[in-house]
């Protein structure tokens, strides 16, 4: 049994915890949060809102927003305890030295009160030692994830490669749900195309995926969708990747 103390009260720590939670070889000893409020939904768990009371435990997992990793490592009354965070973008020497360093992080989208299922989503592991990446290791195991020995330089380039296919994605549908709107057509027309682009890329490279008039070096349904558009952010956006994909191919 791996006990884990939890610190963070947040999106990313209900999820994890939620998860540890339900695996019989994790045991959850206790939640961290300075906040009293935010330790409401810990119900089953001890909790506190003191570094000080900081229970024993064999991992102690930061999971708060990246510019306050750093202050709470600074702050543990320990040493030599295995120490990691849940950042996708933070290198692990971010981290405390006076301490044993790691990173568990999950790669994926969360959002509150949202299930995930943690048996699809890919776990990056790094750690200073190798029996604390054994450690790191079984909680991936415990929870039914695949895992990948990830260095913090690798780790950065897939947070950033995870931004455009997530964040700049759905904000690409959210600007395309906006359209819509505006001009009185449902969205859900556009699911099935959304999932077949998505599901494409299981079986080709995105660059063997592309279609579309940017491709091609269509002008004139460039030129069309362009004067539809009503709002300059999305001319500009629209013209941007057009560009991109334009010179990507030769166009």
């Amino acid at each position: 049994m791996i006990k884990i103390v939890i610190l963070g009260a947040g999106n990313i720590a209900q999820h994890i915890y939620n998860v540890f939670q339900a695996a019989e070889m994790l045991n959850v000893v206790q939640v961290y949060n300075r906040s009293k409020k935010a330790l409401s939904y810990f119900s089953d768990v001890p909790t506190t809102t003191s570094l000080k009371n900081l229970a024993e435990a064999d991992i102690y997992i930061i999971a708060v927003a990246d510019d306050a990793i750093t202050s709470i490592a600074n702050k543990l009354p320990f040493t030599d305890r295995l120490v990691a965070h849940t950042s996708g973008s933070v290198h692990m020497h971010e981290l405390h030295k006076k301490n044993r360093r790691g990173v568990f992080y999950p790669l994926q989208t969360f959002t509150k009160g949202v299930h995930v299922d943690f048996s699809g989503i890919p776990i990056c592991l790094e750690s200073g030692e190798k029996a604390d990446f054994k450690t790191l290791k079984s909680i991936a195991d415990a929870i039914g994830s695949n895992s990948y020995k990830i260095s913090s330089e690798q780790r950065r380039a897939l947070h950033v490669s995870a931004v455009f296919v997530n964040n700049f994605s759905n904000h690409l549908y959210r600007i395309a749900h906006e359209i819509c709107e505006t001009n009185n057509v449902p969205f859900e027309i556009l699911s099935p195309l959304i999932q077949e682009t998505a599901d494409k890329i299981n079986t080709l490279t995105p660059y063997m995926a592309q279609t579309g008039p940017a491709k091609r070096g269509d002008q004139k349904t460039i030129d069309s969708h362009l004067e539809k558009l009503d709002k300059d952010i999305h001319k500009e956006i629209y013209t941007l990747l057009t560009q991109s994909i334009a010179k990507t191919y030769g166009r």
